[in-house]
């Protein structure tokens, strides 16, 4: 372990940051490296730090150039819920994973190559996921004694030998951002924030990343400002120069473009969020229907709102109400007018919702409910992820009120999840619960942008005839007349003549919709709301079972697609066998679920609750679905399901 730098290294190394950061562009534009260059197939590098360092930012701009260079990624956003945690506490610690290679991947990572620390706080509450080997670039600025004391370090780790484990690069950060950015005229509190960008720089040195976009990007966030732009620029060039003329970096690492694991097309990065509410516009595009948003703000699922209210040139109107029960009330109002209604929120504001959401079903009319899932219950966790709404979906509404359930399995998946919600939204005439969590709202992944002409087409007729022919021969309007294949009733939109019609909560007589008491039709009305439901075209359900060779099979939904399928792969690379199927479609399962669950002779379930799926797997197939749950807050971690599934087999990993 090297240890901390003296005052006159310190020195040193600032002027030399400093220097070379003066002219930087040409040593960027030639991008010549004088140090031994180390190719790799892929890194896990994780920036942490207090939430005020900006480490969000950091990740997401690494990230961005990564996209740019062609690997493919993923990435695992981690922070606190509070806005401003006490500075230099672990509850502060901000952290942001990103895993990038050469080839296809599909997780953030298990364990990061690369820790960047930028206080006592964030090597403290990372240092245990790290494996030995791993290279730690810390900044020594922040290891005083008071910062170490706050959380818990009665001597510096710097040098009592605890990190002997790892490759240590002892920086002071916030000294080379201070001397390189000494004549920009910025305050001194003002000139530390550029410490993140002198790290980002540094970073960028190492693993060769693009830096034009981060530039652009820079005047672009500070434009009004462009005095803290080029001090940002400033740092960001003195810590990739750092990076190169620096004894304490002897190499630095090569990531190839992953040409191979990507179709042809035109691809960018993209979040979850952001990728639901491009399936949210193209899904208004692709029906004709204007997009309302009725929606009040909640963590994690408050970018969508944020985005949306940005493309009002796609006639997207949103609606920030004043609590859940409004937002909803004014999308189902949106609905009865005509327009494709959305609203987004989180389980306790599904909990608030469930009324109007019963309202919906009994109205029969369609309406797309996002439930972007966190750690509950009750505000719970609202920063971290968790798949605990399933059963709060499927049942949580008074009376038998039938929703249909779908859930995106990878951030840019959720584009797709949104068009075929608003498919089965329009088609049926029906609620519909989309449900991503934290973990896909905020990670991120390369996402093909579809050509127009892939996207499906949900254009819908409005009615606009009278549709019932009465004993004495007159004509009238049916609210409730089904069409047969679907059991849809007609949308008729306010104001077109002669199909006024009668709306409410309380129960309709069939056809007529008008108020109905009778036990009968009540019975006939609740069987048909939910033949409606069981009767929805989903596809099959694939199964991924190379050879046929295997007796189990790893069942999941959501956000653990990819630890399931990066954990299979991993036991099949290994000579096991052992099969996998994810599920889109939760209510109604594909039509072909009980067959292939019962081709197997175990079915293993893992889930970010206490076995939802699994219970409902049980219930409804009476077979002996086995549930391997978390709720860290966390994903899973793909050896952490390798190492589930192994055990669960009794003749061994080859023959999972």
């Amino acid at each position: 372990m090297r240890g901390t730098p003296s005052a006159l290294r310190r020195g040193a190394q600032a002027r030399t940051a400093l220097t070379s950061a003066r002219s930087f562009r040409r040593t960027r534009t030639v991008l010549t490296h004088s140090k031994r260059v180390t190719r790799l197939d892929r890194v896990i590098i994780r920036f942490a730090g207090d939430s005020g360092d900006g480490m969000q930012l950091t990740g997401d701009r690494f990230t961005s150039e990564t996209a740019s260079f062609g690997n493919d990624l993923s990435t695992l956003p981690n922070f606190p819920a509070e806005i401003r945690a006490p500075a230099g506490t672990l509850p502060g610690v901000s952290s942001f994973q990103l895993h990038f290679a050469d080839h296809d991947i599909l997780t953030p990572g298990d364990a990061p190559n690369v820790l960047v620390a930028m206080n006592p706080a964030a090597l403290k509450a990372n240092l245990h996921d790290l494996p030995r080997g791993a290279e730690i670039i810390v900044n020594t600025d922040e290891f005083t004694k008071r910062a170490m004391t706050k959380v818990g370090y009665t001597a510096s780790p710097l040098d009592d030998g605890s990190l002997e484990a790892y490759s240590v690069h002892p920086v002071p950060l916030t000294t080379l951002t201070l001397e390189a950015l000494k004549d920009s005229g910025l305050a001194r509190k003002d000139a530390e924030r550029a410490k993140n960008m002198f790290a980002l720089g540094l970073l960028s040195w190492m693993y060769h990343r693009p830096t034009d976009g981060t530039e652009a990007f820079l005047r672009k966030k500070f434009a009004k400002k462009p005095d803290i732009a080029e001090a940002n620029i400033l740092a960001y060039r003195a810590g990739w120069n750092f990076g190169e003329t620096t004894e304490d970096f002897a190499v630095s690492y090569e990531v190839q473009p992953a040409t191979s694991a990507f179709p042809a097309g035109t691809y960018r990065n993209i979040s979850g969020n952001l990728a639901l509410s491009y399936g949210l516009i193209a899904a208004s595009t692709q029906s004709e229907l204007p997009l309302y948003l009725g929606s009040y703000p909640i963590t994690p699922a408050s970018d969508i709102l944020h985005e949306l209210s940005r493309h009002k040139n796609f006639g997207v109107r949103t609606f920030q109400a004043e609590d859940e029960i409004a937002a909803i009330g004014a999308a189902l109002g949106a609905a009865f007018g005509g327009a494709l209604a959305v609203t987004t929120t989180s389980g306790p504001g599904v909990a608030l919702k469930s009324e109007t959401i019963g309202l919906a079903v009994s109205l029969e009319l369609p309406l797309l409910i996002i439930d972007i899932q966190r750690g509950g219950p009750s505000t719970g966790l609202p920063t971290k992820t968790e798949q605990a709404d399933l059963l709060q979906a499927m049942y949580g509404r008074n009376g038998e009120a039938p929703v249909p359930i779908i859930a995106p399995a990878t951030p840019a998946d959720c584009f797709t999840a949104a068009l075929e919600a608003a498919r089965i939204a329009l088609a049926y005439r029906t609620p519909v619960f989309l449900l991503s969590d934290g973990y896909l709202a905020n990670g991120s992944e390369p996402w093909r942008i579809p050509e127009v002409a892939e996207l499906p087409d949900l254009r819908v007729q409005f009615a606009t005839t009278l549709n019932h022919t009465e004993a004495d021969g007159s004509e009238t309007f049916w609210p409730y007349l089904r069409d047969p294949e679907t059991l849809a009733r007609p949308w008729a939109v306010p104001g077109t003549p002669g199909l006024e019609h009668r709306i409410g909560g309380i129960e309709k007589q069939d056809g007529t919709g008008n108020i109905s008491y009778d036990p009968a039709n009540h019975d006939l009305m609740v069987r048909t709301r939910q033949a409606k439901i069981d009767n929805i075209k989903v596809p099959d359900l694939e199964v991924d079972d190379p050879g046929g060779e295997a007796r189990t099979l790893v069942l999941g939904w959501g956000s653990t697609y990819g630890p399931i399928t990066a954990a299979v792969r991993r036991i099949r690379a290994e000579g096991g066998h052992v099969a996998q199927a994810h599920l889109r479609h939760l209510n109604p399962f594909p039509a072909n679920l009980g067959n292939i669950l019962a081709a197997y002779d175990r079915v293993l379930v893992p889930e970010m609750n206490l076995g939802q799926l699994a219970h409902l797997i049980r219930a409804r197939y009476l077979i002996d679905a086995h549930s391997y749950t978390q709720v860290t807050g966390l994903p899973f971690k793909a050896e952490q399901l390798a190492r589930a599934i192994t055990e669960l087999s009794p003749e061994g990993s080859a023959h999972v």
